[in-house]
């Protein structure tokens, strides 16, 4: 059996104070400072938890305002197509309307040079009557003969119209 002696009552003694020494110096320390390390490692994951949320709910702001500034951008060139659009419209139309000035310059020039050639072609019509009268003249008809061959000759320069000149 086991023999009981002092020594091994000693032992235990010197165990149990060790352990109740160790209990108040170490344990309830390290316990402690375990605790208070779980608490700032909970508080530091709460924090990165709301940082987190804070960083999603940035970025889902400037999502919104990137796409904002998207739809603007579109909007300001879209109203760059179009006001450039309406400018090419507006030179088309004004460049037609010159276009329509020059016509009608042109036909104006044209009605102008058609009655100076008229009226210079009267000039000669009179000049050639002239000469037919001259040689009315000298062919001695008589009056009614001659009004008739002057007659008949304006007649035929009318008919003719010269150069598709109105006489």
């Amino acid at each position: 059996m086991i023999d009981i002696n002092m020594t091994i009552v000693a032992q235990i003694l010197n165990f149990l104070i060790l352990v109740l020494i160790l209990k108040f110096v170490a344990y309830k320390p390290v316990m402690k400072m375990l605790k208070e390390r779980e608490e700032k490692i909970a508080r530091s994951i709460d924090a990165a938890e709301a940082d987190e949320q804070k960083a999603k709910e940035l970025l889902a702001e400037y999502n919104k305002q990137l796409a904002d500034a998207r739809i603007k951008a579109q909007e300001i060139v879209d109203k760059a197509m179009k006001r450039a659009q309406e400018e090419r419209d507006a030179s088309v139309a004004e460049t037609r309307r010159e276009i329509e000035q020059m016509r009608k310059a042109a036909k104006e020039d044209i009605a102008r040079e058609r009655e100076r050639a008229a009226m210079q072609l009267r000039g000669e019509m009179v000049a050639l009557s002239m000469q037919v009268a001259g040689k009315i003249i000298a062919a001695n008809m008589d009056n009614k003969t001659n009004e008739k061959l002057v007659s008949d000759f304006i007649d035929q320069l009318d008919k003719d119209k010269m150069g598709g000149l109105p006489c």
